[in-house]
């Protein structure tokens, strides 16, 4: 049912993915650690979506130190129902921007943003610019973990900036490999 829900967001306007967010459901970290879930972004300009992708994967981790932990993988621009196909360099999928994946407590966020989890590229080696994105994750449906809504913000000087940047995430597959930045990837203290 909730892919459905999903499917149903690619035409929504802002206001409705921005209810969607505020309206959502918890989501249980152990639910979606060890898969893949591939993303489409929502309510983009064309122009942006020409310049960075349609669909990606976001994928999430439990390192043995017990943080959850993820990465974006770039995916082949097939078309919005195609399966995902990485883009591949010398052989490996790109990644990029890891992040780890905390409660929403404590967390600078816009009011209503605090119902799921949240994606910290700033806990993360991440460029400057990248560090100052959280995406708040919400179930759908409640206690349905197959598909989920984001959307990013920033944070700038402890202020919290929305973003037109919503986006849907599918659970794809399971994870079968773990990048060596993700696996190494130290543990930064808030």
């Amino acid at each position: 049912m909730s892919i459905a829900i999903a499917r149903s967001l690619r035409t929504a306007s802002r206001d409705e993915l921005r209810r969607r967010i505020v309206e959502g459901h918890p989501v249980d970290p152990t639910a979606i650690e060890g898969y893949a879930y591939r993303g489409t972004s929502l309510g983009l300009p064309k122009l942006v979506v020409l310049a960075t992708w349609k669909t990606f994967q976001k994928t999430f981790w439990r390192h043995p130190d017990g943080r959850l932990l993820g990465w974006n993988v770039r995916l082949e621009q097939d078309g919005i129902d195609a399966p995902s196909r990485p883009k591949r360099r010398h052989g490996q999928p790109v990644i990029e921007w890891p992040y780890e994946v905390i409660g929403p407590a404590g967390v600078p966020m816009p009011e209503g943003f605090d119902r799921g989890l949240v994606i910290d590229y700033g806990r993360a080696p991440n460029p400057p610019q990248q560090r100052l994105v959280k995406d708040p994750l919400v179930a759908l449906s409640a206690g349905d973990h197959d598909a989920l809504l984001g959307v990013s913000y920033l944070v700038i000087g402890g202020r919290c900036v929305e973003t037109p940047t919503y986006f849907t995430l599918e659970r794809d597959h399971r994870l079968d490999d773990v990048p060596a930045l993700v696996r190494t990837m130290p543990a930064v203290s808030r």
